[in-house]
């Protein structure tokens, strides 16, 4: 009698046991870069998540990653509690982590070696602190069975081609914007907190536009009362 168990009986946990980011300001970095990710691509076919715990290796609950964000395409944006790659016929293509000093060998060493060895075509590391990461932002491409830097441009930007976007830092603070449209992407709130700045300004510029079509016609005026 064989004592294996059956593949499909395998369990794979959802929790690797690790907090989520080091400090208030990792994860809230982390949940940024998801959601400007996540409002990028509503309604595309493509899958974003956070800290979830990517298995590639089927019947071995054992050889998993976590990456901090990482972004799929051509997949179903559904809800999911782990992600096999097995099942979803695709790799991530892109992956964000937030590093920090508990997390810098592991983002740095041990993590593009399983990124490397299931696709990951580009991979991002970033520091909001500045102090364990130099520079504080690096970017890396899979090429052949090997990852080679994304040097940055005269602008000192980095090229994310998967996605068409632009990274860049401003005050230390990580910037993502549109390659083709030069646009920061921008959260949910953030947008409508820019629609909303915009509408109060379209309305100043209308109330502006009435004092002065007043102000000319009481200026016509004026003759015929004198």
């Amino acid at each position: 009698m064989s004592l294996a168990s059956p593949i499909s009986t395998i369990e794979y946990p959802e929790s690797d046991g690790k907090p989520m980011g080091e400090t208030d300001l990792h994860r809230a970095w982390m949940h940024r870069v998801y959601e400007l990710l996540r409002r990028r691509h509503a309604d595309q076919r493509v899958y974003v998540g956070c800290n979830l715990l990517v298995y590639y290796a089927e019947g071995s609950p054992f050889e998993f990653c976590v990456p901090d964000v990482f972004l799929t395409l051509d997949c179903d944006p559904g809800p999911r509690r782990v992600f096999k790659i097995w099942e979803e016929q695709r790799a991530p293509d892109v992956v964000f982590e937030i590093t920090s000093r508990s997390t810098r060998r592991e983002d740095e060493v041990f993590k593009p070696q399983s990124y490397a060895k299931i696709g990951v075509k580009e991979y991002f590391l970033y520091d909001p602190t500045a102090d364990y990461l130099k520079p504080p932002l690096k970017g890396f491409r899979l090429a052949g069975d090997h990852r080679e830097p994304i040097l940055p441009d005269a602008q000192g930007e980095l090229a994310c081609q998967v996605l068409g976007l632009r990274l860049r830092l401003d005050a230390r603070e990580l910037v993502l914007t549109d390659a083709a449209t030069g646009q920061p992407l921008l959260t949910d709130a953030e947008a409508a907190e820019a629609q909303a700045e915009a509408a109060d300004a379209r309305a100043e510029a209308a109330e502006a536009e009435v004092r002065r079509l007043r102000d000319e016609l009481a200026k016509l005026r004026r003759p015929d009362q004198e």
